[in-house]
Formats: C-alpha cells, sequence, structure tokens
C-alpha cells in the first residue's frame, strides 16, 4: 500500500504464564518497535498495541506449579512483562490485558456475529473426560506413556522427553493429571470455524497477491497449509477460564484461546481510543490503514490464515504485511523454557541495566546485537561472545569512537562550536562523504520500509564507518601543526569537523528507531531538540548551525570485559543444573493428585520420619519460592530448602514445629544442600499447611 493515511502495528501478544527471553524480543518485538519508531520519524499517524495474552489451559497449569491462582499468575506476569518491556525501551502506545472486561466483551461480540451471520459450524464430539473431577480435560490435563520414546513424561499435547507433538488418544495408559482417573470419551457440542470454505480467497490473497512482498518462509508455511487442505478449527472449548461463550446453550464452554487472543489487538485498540479521545474503528476498519502483524514464526498459521479468515468475516481491515522472523538458539541450543537454557529479559535488566547509572547504555547494547542478528531468514544465535564483540567492536570502535573524536577534536580545534564549511575549498573526499550520507539515508529508508531491520542498521554502522575513514584521511590534527606557517589551513580542517558534525546529526536520526537511549544523549551533546529527528531531515549538511556552541562529549557505550562474559557463561550453566529441582508439591480439591502405585509395607519403613523444631529461616535469593530453614533435630540441626515462601514469612514460622523425612538424598538447589524435606498438607484454597504434631514434642521424636 502506497502512502497509506494511517498504521497500525501489533506486537504478537506474550502469554502470561511466566518470563520471557531474548528469543522473544528478537522475533517480535523489537522488530516492531524499530518500525514505529521509524514511523513516528516519518510524522505517520500510527498505534503500535500490545497486551498480555491470559487464556488458556497453560495459565490454570502454571497456577498449580506455583501453588496459586490462575488470576494471581496473570497479574503477576502481566505486570512484570510490562515492566520488562518497558525497561528496555520497547515504547507501545498501550499494552492491554485480555482479562480486561472491555477485551471479553469486544471477543464475545466477534464471535456472536459470526455465529449470527452463519459463519460457524457446531459439532458434536467425543472428548476425554474426567469422571472423578467432572470435567473435561484440556490436552495438556492428560498425562501418559509417549508411544515413541515410551516416556512417561508425555502430555496428551507433547512428550516432555522426545518433544514429539501428540493427541490424547495416542497416549499409552492415559491417566487425568486432575484425579489420577482413566479418562473416558465423552460426547460435547463446539462451534467451529470452517476454514475450508475460505481456501479460494486465502490462495488468491497470499499466494498471489502477497507473494513477492511477504517473507519467503510466510509464503512457504502459508502454501503448505492451504495445499494440505484447510481443517475446520473449533473456536470454543470446555473450560472454565477465559472468555465465556455468548450463547444460554454453551454453559461451561469458553472462546479457544487461539480464538480470543489476536481479538486482544483489537479491543487494546480500543482502549487507546478511549484513553486518549480517538476513534477506533478507522484502524480496523478503513481501507486507508495499513495493518502489520509482528510475530514468531509459530504464529504464523494464526496471523496469515485463521485470523484473516476472521477479520474478513467481521468486515475488518487485512494485514498488508507479516513480518514474522525465525528462532534465535542460545550458545549452540534451541532455547527452552522447560530447561532453563535461556536468557530472560529480566536477568539481562538485572545484570547490566540496572547495574549502570540510567541503563540506557546497556538498553541499546542489547537492541543492538539483536537487531545484528535478528533471525529474519532463518534461525540464527545469540552467544555471550558475540555479543561482546559486537558492542567491543562496532559499537565502540566504530560508532561510539567516531563520535567521541569528533566531538573532542571541535573542541580542541574550533573553540567548542560549530566551524563553517568552506566549499571553495572542499576535496574529493568531502564530496564523497556529503555523497555517502545521501545514499546511506536512501538504503537505510528502503530497508526499514521492506522491514529488513539487519541491513538498514549494518548501512547506518556503515556509515559511520565511512566517518572514521573520513576523519583519517583527513587528518585535522596534522594539519592543525602547520597553522603558524599555513593559515589557510584552518579552512581544511573546518571543512572535516564541519562534515563530521553533521554525519553525527545524520546518524542520531538514522539511528534513532534502533538505540532511542543513544539518541537522546547525542541529542544533549548537540544541544537539539527532537524536531531535528524527524526522518525528512535525514540526509541533510546543515542540521547543527554554524557558530553553534555544543557540549562535552559523553562516553556512548562502554566496552564488555571478558570477566562478565565469563560469569555469564557460569550462570547459564548453573541456572540450566538448577532445573532439576522439583516444583513443590501442589494439591487442591479439584486438582487432586495422580493416584500412585500401592506399595508394600517394607517400601514405607525405608522412610525415616522425625519431628524437627524451626530454629531458623531466611529467604533464597532469586527464587521467590524457597526458604532456607535450620532445623534442630535433637541431636543435630539441618539445613532444609522448602518451597514454601509463597506462603510463610521467615518470621513466622520460628519455633514451628514440624514433620522431617531425614533419610532423603541431599540435594542441591540454588547452591544451597537440602538435607531433608519437610511434609505440608494443602487445603482447597491452595494455602500449605504444616504436619505437626498437635503438642510439642522433643526435636528429633520418631514418626509411626
Amino acid at each position: 500500500m502506497q502512502n497509506p493515511k494511517r498504521y497500525l502495528i501489533t506486537a504478537a501478544l506474550p502469554y502470561a504464564n511466566g518470563l520471557k527471553h531474548v528469543g522473544h524480543l528478537a522475533g517480535a518485538y523489537i522488530p516492531a518497535d524499530i518500525y514505529a519508531r521509524y514511523l513516528r520519524a516519518q510524522l505517520r499517524d500510527v498505534v503500535f498495541v500490545c497486551g498480555s495474552d491470559e487464556h488458556g489451559t497453560a495459565i490454570p497449569i502454571q497456577a498449580r506449579k506455583e501453588g496459586t491462582t490462575a488470576q494471581a499468575i496473570i497479574d503477576k506476569y502481566h505486570e512484570a512483562m510490562r515492566q520488562d518491556f518497558g525497561d528496555l525501551s520497547i515504547e507501545f502506545d498501550i499494552y492491554h490485558r485480555t482479562s480486561d472486561p472491555l477485551h471479553h466483551e469486544t471477543a464475545a461480540a466477534f464471535f456472536q456475529q459470526l455465529e449470527q451471520a452463519g459463519e460457524l459450524e457446531t459439532k458434536e464430539t467425543e472428548q476425554f473426560f474426567d469422571p472423578e473431577a467432572q470435567t473435561f480435560l484440556a490436552d495438556r490435563f492428560i498425562k501418559g506413556t509417549c508411544p515413541s520414546c515410551k516416556s512417561d513424561r508425555a502430555f496428551g499435547d507433547q512428550c516432555e522427553s522426545c518433544g514429539r507433538s501428540l493427541s490424547p488418544d495416542e497416549l499409552i495408559n492415559p491417566l487425568s493429571t486432575l484425579s489420577g482417573a482413566t479418562p473416558i470419551l465423552k460426547k460435547t457440542t463446539h462451534w467451529y470455524l470452517p476454514l475450508g470454505k475460505h481456501e479460494a480467497f486465502l490462495r488468491e490473497w497470499i499466494l498471489e497477491q502477497h507473494k513477492q512482498d511477504w517473507r519467503p518462509t510466510v509464503v512457504g508455511q502459508c502454501k503448505g497449509w492451504i495445499e494440505g487442505g484447510l481443517q475446520s478449527r473449533a473456536v470454543t472449548r470446555d473450560l472454565d477460564w477465559g472468555v465465556k461463550v455468548p450463547l444460554p446453550q454453551a454453559d461451561g464452554k469458553v472462546l479457544y484461546v487461539w480464538f480470543d487472543a489476536p481479538i486482544g489487538y483489537i479491543s487494546a485498540t480500543k482502549q487507546w481510543a478511549i484513553d486518549n479521545g480517538k476513534d477506533w474503528e478507522p484502524y480496523w476498519k478503513d481501507a486507508d490503514t495499513q495493518l502489520v502483524h509482528f510475530i514468531g514464526k509459530d504464529n504464523i498459521v494464526f496471523h496469515c490464515i485463521i485470523f484473516p479468515v476472521m477479520l474478513k468475516l467481521g468486515g475488518y481491515i487485512l494485514p498488508d504485511n507479516v513480518p514474522s522472523n525465525e528462532f534465535l538458539n542460545l550458545e549452540g541450543d534451541k532455547m527452552s523454557t522447560s530447561r532453563n537454557w535461556k536468557l530472560d529479559m529480566r536477568d539481562y535488566i538485572n545484570d547490566f541495566v540496572k547495574a549502570e547509572n540510567g541503563g540506557g547504555q546497556a538498553v541499546d547494547m542489547l537492541r543492538y546485537y539483536l537487531t545484528q542478528i535478528a533471525p529474519e531468514t532463518k534461525d540464527s544465535e545469540f552467544t555471550w561472545k558475540g555479543f561482546q564483540d559486537a558492542v567491543n567492536n562496532e559499537l565502540v570502535a566504530v560508532l561510539g569512537n567516531f563520535v567521541n573524536r569528533s566531538w573532542v577534536l571541535m573542541h580542541k580545534l574550533c573553540k567548542g562550536k560549530v566551524p563553517p564549511y568552506h566549499a571553495a575549498k572542499a576535496d574529493e573526499y568531502d564530496k564523497a562523504l556529503i555523497e555517502q550520507i545521501r545514499v546511506a539515508t536512501e538504503s537505510i529508508t528502503a530497508h526499514l520500509e521492506k522491514y529488513q531491520f539487519r541491513d538498514a542498521l549494518f548501512t547506518v554502522i556503515d556509515l559511520a564507518r565511512h566517518g572514521n575513514q573520513y576523519m583519517q584521511r583527513k587528518e585535522p590534527w596534522i594539519i592543525a601543526k602547520r597553522l603558524e606557517t599555513e593559515p589557510d589551513a584552518q579552512q581544511s580542517i573546518d571543512n572535516c569537523l564541519h562534515l563530521c558534525l553533521q554525519l553525527t546529526a545524520n546518524l542520531t536520526i538514522l539511528v534513532n528507531p534502533f538505540l532511542p537511549n543513544t539518541t537522546k544523549t547525542l541529542c544533549q551533546m548537540m544541544k537539539v531538540v527532537d524536531r531535528m529527528l524527524e526522518w525528512k531531515n535525514a540526509g541533510r549538511i546543515d542540521l547543527l548551525k554554524v557558530g553553534y556552541s555544543l557540549r562535552e562529549p559523553q562516553l556512548l557505550f562502554r566496552k564488555i570485559e571478558d570477566t562478565e562474559i565469563a560469569t555469564q557463561l557460569e550462570k547459564l550453566k548453573k541456572n540450566m543444573m538448577s532445573n532439576e529441582i522439583p516444583p513443590a508439591p501442589i494439591t487442591t480439591q479439584a486438582e487432586l493428585p495422580a493416584a500412585k502405585p500401592t506399595i508394600q509395607f517394607d517400601d514405607f519403613a525405608k522412610i525415616e520420619l522425625k519431628v524437627g523444631t524451626i530454629v531458623a529461616a531466611e529467604k533464597v535469593e532469586k527464587a521467590d519460592k524457597l526458604l532456607k530453614l535450620s532445623v534442630d533435630l535433637g541431636t543435630e540441626t539441618r539445613t532444609i530448602v522448602s518451597g514454601i515462601a509463597l506462603h510463610y514469612s521467615p518470621e513466622e514460622i520460628i519455633g514451628k514445629q514440624v514433620s522431617v523425612v531425614t533419610n532423603l538424598a541431599p540435594r542441591k538447589m540454588r547452591g544451597i544442600e537440602s538435607n531433608g524435606m519437610i511434609l505440608m498438607a494443602e487445603d482447597a484454597s491452595g494455602k500449605l499447611h504444616f504436619v505437626n504434631p498437635q503438642s510439642p514434642v522433643e526435636p528429633g521424636s520418631g514418626i509411626s
């Protein structure tokens, strides 16, 4: 679309069941932020929306793991993600959430519109049902033996051991994770979106209209789905967590999370419009709006096939482009939350951003490296050595070095002011640099318009590299030595530093979408206002007025030391090892533990149980759930790490008597050796209670 009236930019809604890692940041959020900042610099009407995806089975599953409620989980991670994005200078116009009443209203109305128009179909199917818990089971609530690798760590959607995608009916000896009962098949009715009816539309829209301008990986994946035959897809499910289906005959059903989540873009835009006194509809219904979705490749089918069908049926505009990125690996291996092989945004913020005064340098260093290695066409890899090289060899040695040299020489040779430019004295190097600024500006603009952010950033840094080469050829510090005998030599110095300062002003504009904090520092050094950052100013060599006094240079970037890299690599390994810590046992009346096999008395007799008294307690650093306890067992005092920090403060449990498994093999948790296990009971609300004697007994007393 040429010169649309307005732009609506979306970044994939992150799932509110945990912190997000830098792979997510590189995949959707930094590219979207770069593009939105570029459009704002172009003075275009742009709204950049995102928000937390807070429905689906993963939320109650995470709640069970953390011993809390689904609402507490989404509240916790919504705020955590919002804060992390802000700390890394991701500048949404609104960061909304799908638990908001406005979203529930919007999603329900969307479903109702399709239902009333006859665009949905109903089907009666058989679904796994827990006869004891009296509830239908989502795939993730069914556990069994993997038919492929025979691991008993397989769920109804995937095997945790071999990674194979599964369906519940493939599992060997399936059991409900809620009650331990064997699930049965029970009939249920659901609403479906008949994608097959829209195959011709999708084929023409994607494979013909967008074959050339969308990324090949996106078109290729869509082609595979379309040519494989599109099947009807359920838009409802039997679950008590989510947007309620707005039909009287659909009691106990909610909208499937894949259906309600993308509608979150619409509800977020509505909330933004309310907050800013705007009309939301033109951004979703006016053909003169350009809609762009930034996602990872695992979301292609939803944003390129399913959601567009929904939008078309609802009378909304279709996305103009869906710049999907591939995956970002970490130190030679795939990032994995389950294996703790990842670098969370929060970890980087704590280790680098908060360690700085203001943190802007560290934010831009990460944004730079993740853009430099962006997986735009294939999977790429984050390595700490690569991060160090990018910062030290490019940001410090090229961009930072050029700016610093220009400022130091300007203050030394031109009295701290922008010197004049003597056109009559311009040489071939001066003219070449002016042309390089013009060509680079055109190239960077073209790359940004085509969502080629990696190439655009390379061109920005290459322009700074040309600046260093130009200065080295001109050698104003050498010419300055001849001023006493050659007064006209000052004109050559003036020309060199005038162009270096004008190049710095151009670099400030061009780097702004990528490194917004660096831009602020440069503007402060030049004493210019934000108006200079308008994109139309890029390519000009009169941005800084002759005679204008400039401030002293500031350090744009610092070097990354070898010791910092070694620390991060060691931390990564320790985090993966700490993943062996089992989650705290959690049970509720609605989610009872799976039944365990019968054991003989001799098996039980192997367990040594004693009464202990807690004599000291403290929180374990960087572990929300763990307390380090000192427990008096009569003849000795043991250190035991227990996952009860969400239920008890250290102060309130001093002196408590507890039941302890004393002959459990020691295990390290967060670097602390734990010698025993505290027995706990859980009530219907999820609260943990100590299992202790009714009246005080001597520490070390046996339990039989």
